[in-house]
Order: structure tokens, then sequence, then C-alpha cells
């Protein structure tokens, strides 16, 4: 769950690029309860087994043949002033807010990477609620973040010595 954290990865940006993380442990065992509700809930949304993911916040709206555009110019953009990721000139997912839009996981955009590799390719119905779920699953992602963040300082105060 720490890895989640900001502060962590600031702290341990240069070991975390040469070198398996070092996870610190808190020797509170409350604060490593809450933590560790956070990382199941973390783990159930990035499987989409989650109850929060229903409703999805997102829907697949427009008309058309559900089609996923190659390019822009073809119409798979995203639309800042509309909240929109169109996946070609008809059809959009919405509302998708713009840091949803723009969450990372190992470098890569995730909802454009998602339909990146749809390209050319109709989506059927359970395509698109998979991708609607997504939307809702990083945006609580997100909120989850935020909490982990509001934790981790004290995380810091008491860190179990593991000698190995």
């Amino acid at each position: 769950t720490v890895l989640y954290a900001e502060a962590y990865r600031e702290k341990y940006a240069e070991f975390l690029k040469t070198d398996f993380p070092r996870i610190p442990f808190t020797a509170d065992f409350d604060l490593f309860q809450a933590l560790a509700a956070l990382g199941k809930r973390l783990v159930d949304l990035h499987l989409l087994r989650s109850e929060e993911l229903d409703p999805p916040l997102a829907r697949f709206e427009g008309k058309g043949d559900g089609r996923v555009a190659k390019t822009e110019r073809q119409g798979f953009r995203y639309d800042l002033q509309e909240a929109r990721v169109y996946i070609n000139p008809g059809q959009y997912f919405a509302p998708v807010p713009q840091e949803v839009w723009e969450y990372q996981i190992g470098g890569y955009q995730v909802l454009e990477k998602w339909l990146k590799d749809r390209r050319e390719r109709r989506l059927g119905l359970e395509e698109s609620k998979t991708y609607c779920r997504i939307v809702t699953a990083l945006q609580c992602t997100i909120a989850i973040q935020e909490e982990i963040d509001s934790l981790y300082p004290e995380i810091e105060k008491k860190i179990v010595d593991i000698i190995i």
C-alpha cells in the first residue's frame, strides 16, 4: 500500500529505479490495519471485483458502430472541456475527469492504452462496461492514494527494523 504514497515514491525515487522497493513497516498496529484495508480496496478495484465499481461513474454514449478509431484525425481523442473520451466522431465515454484520463501505471496512460490496444475493433457491450468500470476504478484509486498520502507521515514515525 505504501508504494502508492507520493511521499514514499519521492523519498525512495532513486532506490526504486535501481533495486527492489524498500517497504517501511509501521509498528503501529492500528495504522497497519488501516493501510491493509486500503490495500485490499486497491486490489479489489484493480481486479475489477469491487462493489465500489457499481454503478460506474462513466457511460458509453453517442451513435455509431462502436469501432475505436486509429488516430485523432479519425476521431480518437480526449475532450477536456466536455470530459469525454471519444473513440470515434460520434461515440464517447463520459464523464471522464482529466486526472483520471491522465492517470498512469508503469509509465502508461491507462485509459488511453486500453483503447489503443483495441484500435480498429468494435467494442461490444461487455468491453464498454469494462471501460466504464476502469474509469471508476481509477477515480477510486486516486481517492485512496490521497488517503494513503495522508497516513504516510505516521508510518515514518514508527518503522519496524527488519534485518534480513
